[in-house]
């Protein structure tokens, strides 16, 4: 006989407490939820869990990422396909396609391209927010390239699979936005989170002794791609708020280059204009 929803969901919670998942309580819920084939809001209309709720509980205990468990995750207002091959989109780059719109707020048919796309998950926003938008996307594993196809499918992202360094030639000089989350971890690090370390694909990950080998490629195929005027944005690690403008700062292409916080007060992401902008490109980027 199920036990009674509310005590399976709290001993639940005990067991992925000790097992140092910390939000623990909400996972209960959304693996409890997902058992019943129902949204988390809905959950406390049924008396029981699912039958594969304690399975789910115990995957969950072993530190697997509650994204692969439930097969979807949530970016924005998207509900994104994930699992096993691709980086699990996080909160705090929705922050980045908020700059990546105020870009190209005003603008005709904003051409916008997003390097090391992975889930898909910046591309198919900004496609879906930024009113006739032109959104092309390049990732270049293909596991993760697999998890976009499904997420980019019936949009009107273009979406290839290639390496950002030659990807898209024939957009050189027209490029409004080059938005990227690429890896930007260093290679001496150590990643204290099991769902990271052991699940997110190493490709997504590590970027060089200093963890901006990624970010150097993204400057440079940002300087193809863009417009004079054109803005780059991309993100990086909290510990980077300084060493990623200065990827850009050193090469003489880019002028108002600044770095940008999440809302939790991290450093995020940085933003540049490639040579040539007029007035009115440059207050629209600020803002």
């Amino acid at each position: 006989m199920s036990r009674p929803l509310a005590a399976a969901v709290a001993e639940a919670t005990a067991r992925l407490e000790s097992a140092g998942v910390p939000s623990a309580r909400y996972d209960a819920e959304v693996l409890a939820a997902h058992s019943l084939g129902v949204d988390r809001r809905d959950l406390w209309r049924h008396a029981a869990a699912g039958e594969e709720f304690e399975a789910y509980v115990g995957r969950r205990a072993a530190r697997e990422p509650l994204q692969h468990i439930t097969g979807v995750a949530w970016f924005r207002h998207l509900t994104l396909q994930v699992g096993a091959g691709v980086f699990v989109p996080r909160p705090e780059t929705e922050v980045v396609v908020d700059r990546v719109l105020a870009a190209v707020r005003g603008l005709d048919r904003p051409r916008i391209v997003d390097l090391c796309t992975g889930s898909g998950a910046i591309a198919l926003a900004v496609a879906t927010e930024a009113a006739g938008s032109e959104v092309h996307a390049v990732e270049l594993d293909p596991a993760a390239h697999a998890w976009a196809v499904r997420n980019c499918a019936g949009s009107t992202v273009d979406l290839r699979l290639g390496d950002m360094v030659t990807a898209f030639p024939e957009l050189d000089g027209t490029v409004d936005v080059v938005v990227s989350n690429p890896p930007y971890i260093p290679e001496d690090a150590v990643i204290r989170d099991p769902e990271v370390a052991a699940h997110d694909p190493a490709v997504a990950l590590w970027s060089g002794a200093d963890g901006l080998d990624a970010m150097r490629v993204v400057e440079q195929v940002a300087a193809r791609l863009l417009r004079p005027g054109g803005t780059v944005v991309a993100e990086h690690a909290d510990l980077q708020g300084a060493a990623a403008p200065a990827v850009f700062d050193g090469t003489g292409r880019w002028r108002d280059v600044a770095d940008h916080r999440d809302l939790a007060g991290r450093d995020r992401y940085v933003t540049a204009v490639r040579r040539g902008a007029t007035m009115a490109e440059a207050e629209r980027v600020g803002g």
